[in-house]
């Protein structure tokens, strides 16, 4: 049965792939079965319920429909067309291939990334069975693999016959035997065997798989960014390596970036070149921060993280010196003071620098701030929310821009509705507190 690739697109990482995408279909249009690339723009309100089913956050998103719609994988490989041809020709195949001889295994195994070979007396019954259920599961993931002859594998014990599922892997300890044939038991061997004790972030493209794997773990995340060719490096190295170790298994997971690859993350996290060596820690909607440290102070500072004893750390653009235009300047540092010490009724626009709509949207706010200009009780402010940390739970972002109104007296609401000055305007006047009449009622009690 052919496969359907399905892309969800609407933003300019979209318009990039479009030509290697595109490519790929015609490629791919006469493989054997053909496999056919589709297309949805899910910023198309008609397609926002297919956007919704698909649980699409993030654009653009790119999925594997199988059998019908039976299977749904998320596509893990390349983006430009030969690495798409080739990955989804991969896809199409069977999901685990049989070793039959020294070079099948060499070819499979050659040190560069995980191969997860099951060694069997026979090719049949239960165990084989949930071997194969399992590489269908995850052959987006992972290189799966089978024989009858452990000889046929370049490392590992070569005497054993089976039943046995060996993983290789290019870190670590090379090889991992597991003997378990329970479904869950096998995921959970291949997810933690597959994972590096430390994930090295660097500009080797090698490593970029085991980097989004473990940006998507739901641990902790401790992340200790170095310069990778100073003297410091390799006391660091030695010394992080010993502390994952000791962290297995306790809800932490330990990544080590070289400064040079790592601009993004200095970005997201508001951290400067100045503050290096430094360690992150990233625990659901805080984060914590130690910048300048030097190797000894990583295990101390570690523990007093998991004591509670490290205040959280918020990212934030200065607090403005002059906030005089119609559209207030909120960052982190002032939120507080704006949205809720204020006492005034507060419309937020939280925004990216680089969203189209939110360019489009900022004349319109500009306007509505104008006609409230006179009103003392109405502020309109917007927030750039890739520069400073959100700290209350009650705003949610989801997509750019969000807006979020206060009340003076506390109520919050999402506004859902037409970005227009008129329906904005509308429902700020439906919604606002007058002040004065509340004071007024404060006096009279």
């Amino acid at each position: 049965m052919s496969n359907t690739f399905s892309c969800l697109t609407r933003c300019g990482h979209c318009k990039e792939l479009a030509p290697e995408y595109e490519n790929a279909a015609s490629i791919l249009s006469s493989n054997d079965p053909p496999i056919t690339l589709a297309k949805v723009d899910a910023n198309d309100e008609k397609n926002k319920d297919l956007a919704t089913e698909y649980a699409i956050q993030s654009f653009p998103t790119l999925k594997i429909i199988k059998n019908g719609g039976k299977s749904i994988q998320d596509y893990k490989g390349p983006r430009d067309a030969q690495g798409i041809v080739a990955y989804l020709k991969k896809q199409a195949g069977p999901a685990s291939t049989e070793i039959k001889s020294t070079e099948d295994g060499s070819d499979l195994i050659n040190g560069d990334n995980i191969v997860i070979v099951g060694i069997f007396p026979e090719l049949s019954g239960d165990k084989f069975d949930a071997f194969i259920a399992l590489a269908e599961k995850l052959r987006s993931e992972y290189d799966f693999a089978h024989t009858l002859d452990a000889k046929l594998l370049p490392q590992g014990d070569s005497s054993v016959s089976g039943p046995i599922v060996r993983l290789f892997k290019p870190f670590d300890e090379l090889v991992v035997d597991f003997e378990d044939f329970n479904s869950d038991a096998l995921e959970k061997f291949v997810e933690e065997a597959s994972t590096p004790t430390v994930t090295v972030f660097n500009n080797d493209p090698k490593n970029h798989p085991y980097v989004i794997k473990f940006f998507s773990t739901p641990n902790a995340k401790a992340m200790l960014f170095v310069n990778f060719s100073s003297k410091p490096f390799g006391a660091f190295e030695s010394k992080y390596h010993d502390i994952a170790n000791e962290h297995k298994g306790k809800g932490i997971s330990f990544l080590m970036g070289d400064v040079e690859a790592s601009q993004g993350a200095f970005q997201f996290y508001g951290l400067k070149e100045d503050h290096v060596p430094v360690i992150v820690i990233n625990n659901d909607r805080e984060k914590y921060v130690k910048p300048n440290l030097e190797p000894d102070h990583l295990e101390s500072w570690l523990k007093e993280y998991k004591d509670g004893k490290i205040a959280p750390y918020v990212k934030s653009e200065p607090v403005p010196e002059s906030n005089d235009q119609p559209v207030k300047v909120v960052v982190a540092d002032n939120f507080d003071d704006v949205i809720f010490k204020s006492g005034k009724n507060v419309l937020l626009e939280m925004y990216a620098p680089w969203c189209g709509h939110c360019k489009k949207l900022a004349p319109i706010l500009d306007k509505v701030a104008v006609s409230f200009a006179k009103d003392t009780d109405v502020v309109i402010a917007k927030m750039d929310a890739t520069a400073n940390d959100i700290v209350h739970e009650d705003f949610e972002i989801k997509g750019y821009p969000t807006l979020y109104f206060k009340s003076a007296s506390g109520k919050l609401l999402k506004y859902s509705g037409k970005r227009t000055k008129e329906k904005i305007i509308e429902f700020i006047k439906n919604n606002k507190d007058d002040i004065a009449q509340q004071d007024s009622r404060k006096e009279e009690l």
